[in-house]
């Protein structure tokens, strides 16, 4: 029987995966330097982090709009410093194809939907249940155009507003409704119109009320927004103002839903990793340039955030949209007790009858 347990899952760029417990990393302030959280070659750096339960599937997506299918136990377990394996080893990836994003989930049922971004601006949606029988080489999840690329997968719903961010900053609102479902071999809808030289880097499938939306630029700044800060506009639009970048802060690099009873762990391409409160973040508007959430080291720069629950917190929501496991039903305690009583009953009603013998055997 394998233990559930959330776990860290890193993936680098060239390619090596590795699972950790989430209670790995030790907690630190904001703007603190970071332990090393995987050990990586010079020419290598982790590009990619994920947080998931070790009953949970795992759907790996790469830039080309292929679909991969991987239980989360099969994903070697490491140390904090270890570089993981290649994940060539554990599924059938051809070396031109690179990890895009990745989704983990329990079932594979029709309530819920795949929900695609690609650099130049597409969105699609496709059932969840699409997905159930992966080939060994994999399945076409989207087909892209020429130069595009699958940047971000979201696990929705139905009911969710969606959040798409750019690499200049810019991010646009809309129901995911205005998106009808798809096949797998269909290339999507634009989901933003981008200006030149922008690109799609992520995006944010928002799954409670009155949260914050937390960015993250290549100079390690960073900030939390109202999501009340994001007006609901219709799909295809350029957006708003996410965040005010510059020389000083780099382009933004990263966008999540930040509850304020998460952690966030930041990873650098370095392999740097820092974890720390979300609260210890402030909240700002959304045409500032944030505070520091990294110190880093000449020629480092943030690579990716992920949001992590607080394990102090026992009613935290799990990131991800990952499911506390019911806990085991208690047997009842009541019937245990009765029993245990009647049993000393009968270790007392012993020794009288002893007696009453003896006091039989003296008369006669």
């Amino acid at each position: 029987m394998i233990a559930e347990e959330e776990v860290v899952i890193t993936i680098s760029h060239s390619g090596f995966i590795k699972r950790f417990p989430v209670s790995g990393y030790r907690r630190q302030s904001r703007g603190g330097k970071g332990v090393t959280g995987a050990a990586t070659r010079e020419d290598d750096f982790v590009e990619h982090m994920f947080i998931a339960s070790t009953h949970d599937y795992i759907l790996i997506f790469t830039d080309q709009g292929r679909c991969y299918w991987l239980k989360v136990f099969e994903i070697p377990e490491g140390s904090r410093t270890t570089k993981g394996k290649s994940i060539n080893n554990l599924i059938s990836k051809p070396p031109d194809e690179i990890i895009a994003s990745f989704i983990a989930v329990k079932e594979f049922d029709e309530k819920h939907f795949v929900f695609m971004f690609s650099q130049q601006g597409l969105v699609k949606k496709v059932l969840l249940s699409e997905f159930s029988n992966p080939r060994k080489n994999g399945i076409v999840a989207a087909n892209l155009k020429d130069k595009d690329r699958l940047t971000d997968v979201k696990l929705t719903d139905g009911t969710q507003d969606i959040v798409i961010g750019t690499h200049n900053g810019m991010a646009i609102r809309f129901h995911e409704d205005e998106i009808r479902p798809m096949g797998r071999s269909a290339s999507g809808v634009r989901g933003v119109k981008l200006g030149k030289g922008d690109m799609v880097i992520g995006a944010v499938n928002l799954r409670h009320k009155g949260t914050t939306i937390l960015i993250a630029t290549e100079r390690g700044f960073g900030k939390r927004s109202q999501e009340s800060e994001y007006r609901i506009s219709h799909r295809g639009g350029k957006g708003i103002i996410t965040v005010k970048i510059s020389e000083k802060t780099g382009k933004m690099v990263a966008i999540k839903e930040a509850v304020k009873t998460d952690d966030i762990v930041v990873v650098t391409t370095n392999g740097m990793i820092i974890r720390q409160h979300t609260s210890d973040i402030r909240v700002a508007g959304r045409n500032t340039q944030g505070v520091h959430l990294i110190r880093l080291n000449e020629g480092d720069s943030i690579a990716d955030l992920a949001a992590v629950v607080n394990e102090e917190d026992e009613n935290a929501p799990l990131p991800g949209g990952i499911e506390k496991s019911a806990p085991p039903e208690k047997k009842n305690d009541s019937v245990q007790e009765g029993l245990f009583e009647n049993a000393k009953k009968v270790e007392k009603e012993k020794p009288a009858e002893k007696k009453l013998k003896t006091a039989k055997k003296k008369r006669k």
